[in-house]
């Protein structure tokens, strides 16, 4: 299937590792031009490096989105370099999975208000495409009570809820915005290997509520996420798309 892709210009935040390393990389092998932004800058560059093997225009700054004015000079410098916005992917999470008002504060600031500065940052462009789309990561937390804390669910949730509004909004304009809810996603560096070797019993029962009895790859994420970003997916929008191994019971009607 042709997703479409190709000529397109794609931005997206935390681009250097996990998820969004892997958004990346098939966004490029589809043929879309890529700009990526994360904190640590030899990353980046690595990650750029890589991506220009597939015969596009890729680019990388080191930011904290939680800085507003950092983001939103590399969503302008970003459009000035590809020569437009088409589809943006706010994908970086605090996860800050503490119970105490530091990780609330974590949380609204890098979860849900580099979301929204992204988005409103991104429109002025996305308004002049000709397949404009926005994919936000939230994640299963945002569905149902599990063990992460109260602030990182709560947050996961704002954004599902802030993407089915924004999606009715922009309709008119032709924008679509959907949402992709990651159950547990094991990679190199992340937080589950982390979990692995210094909290072998919460690990194990993260593996047990998962019938599949093992985690996603950010492989099978991104996949879903390019897809559903794409011109090939151009009628779906207002959607959360879960992808979790059938980890969550809730039922979407």
């Amino acid at each position: 299937m042709d997703l479409g892709l190709k000529g397109l210009n794609v931005l997206i935040s935390g681009g250097s590792k996990g998820i969004g390393r892997r958004c990346a990389e098939y966004f490029a092998q589809e043929g879309a031009n890529v700009s990526i932004c994360a904190r640590d800058k030899a990353t980046v560059d690595e990650t750029v490096a890589h991506l220009t093997k597939s015969g596009v225009k890729a680019l990388g700054h080191s930011v904290d989105v939680g800085n507003k004015d950092a983001l939103e000079a590399w969503i302008a410098e970003s459009a000035k370099a590809l020569g437009g916005v088409d589809i943006i992917v706010p994908n970086v999470s605090a996860l800050a999975v503490e119970d105490n008002e530091d990780a609330w504060r974590k949380e609204f600031e890098v979860d849900m208000l580099h979301t929204v500065r992204f988005v409103n940052a991104a429109l002025p462009y996305l308004e002049k495409s000709k397949a404009p789309s926005v994919t936000i990561i939230s994640s299963v937390s945002g569905r149902e009570i599990d063990f992460t804390g109260p602030a990182y669910g709560a947050f996961k949730a704002a954004l599902i809820h802030y993407s089915q509004g924004m999606a009715f909004k922009l309709a008119p304009k032709m924008i679509r915005v959907n949402s992709v809810s990651p159950g547990n996603t094991y990679f190199k560096g992340g937080v589950w290997e982390y979990i692995e070797n210094n909290l072998p019993d919460l690990f194990k029962e993260a593996l047990r509520l998962n019938p599949t009895g093992r985690m996603a790859t950010p492989e099978e994420i991104a996949r879903g996420v390019v897809f559903l970003a794409s011109p090939a997916s151009s009628f779906t929008t207002g959607t959360n798309l879960v992808i979790d191994g059938a980890l969550t019971r809730g039922v979407q009607y």
